[in-house]
């Protein structure tokens, strides 16, 4: 059943639906609401934060979820799902793939992306997992990891892909990461129009999530009144 679910998500949408403690729309009802949004849209999955809106939203939509964990640690820049603290979290109520940030800086109490996931894979053996990567190398070492999908949701957001756009010359990361690796890719990361979501399946993606531009209505609105703001100066 899960196979099945997770390959109705080839070349289709996958919504996330996020809203962080400092949000307006953070409570678990409301994100469940906003994934039967999405599903009513058409989206085929939803990508999802905490074990609590994970389990809300799978109470009002069937569709394959990517769950994480956001979480900050003193001693360490990793916060998607950092440490087995988060994977039990979330296997509780067991999302279709968990996604793990794969961008090579080390784990809290120094551990390497290697060895995570060496033990969460031990532990949990038929579960699906995401490398969230922000460059090429790290994609295909995630890829020799043996993550089951490869995303570029981190592109842009780390040092050592700061400088780099996702859609920049026509999404030449996307391509390269598509060209190198053996596992499903799905692009993630500013795809934030429908020409953007288009063109990342044309080029090979397995499939794509959005997020901001569809679920938080904060940035969404900034985005009408920056323009008038602008006109107005």
């Amino acid at each position: 059943m899960t196979e099945k679910k997770v390959q109705s998500l080839e070349g289709k949408l996958i919504v996330s639906c996020q809203a962080l403690p400092h949000e307006p729309l953070h409570s678990s009802f409301i994100m469940g609401r906003m994934a039967l949004a999405a599903k009513e849209g058409g989206a085929y999955g939803i990508r999802a934060n905490t074990k609590e809106d994970i389990k809300e939203i799978q109470s009002q939509v069937d569709l394959p979820i990517i769950g994480i964990v956001k979480r900050d640690y003193k001693d360490s820049k990793v916060y998607i799902t950092p440490t087995m603290k988060e994977v039990d979290e979330l296997m509780e109520v067991k999302p279709e793939i968990i996604a793990l940030d794969a961008t090579g800086a080390l784990r809290p109490q120094g551990l390497t992306l290697k060895d995570f996931f060496q033990q969460v894979k031990e532990k949990y053996p038929n579960q699906l997992w995401m490398a969230d990567c922000s460059t090429i190398e790290e994609a295909i070492y995630a890829d020799t990891l043996g993550f089951d999908f490869i995303g570029t949701t981190m592109v842009g957001y780390t040092e050592q892909s700061k400088k780099d756009k996702i859609e920049a010359e026509d999404f030449k990361i996307l391509k390269e990461i598509i060209a190198s690796v053996k596992h499903k890719v799905i692009a993630e990361g500013n795809i934030n129009t429908p020409q953007k979501v288009k063109r990342v399946i044309e080029l090979g993606a397995f499939s794509v999530v959005v997020g901001s531009a569809i679920t938080r209505p904060q940035l969404i609105t900034k985005s009408f009144t920056e323009i008038l703001n602008d006109k107005k100066s």
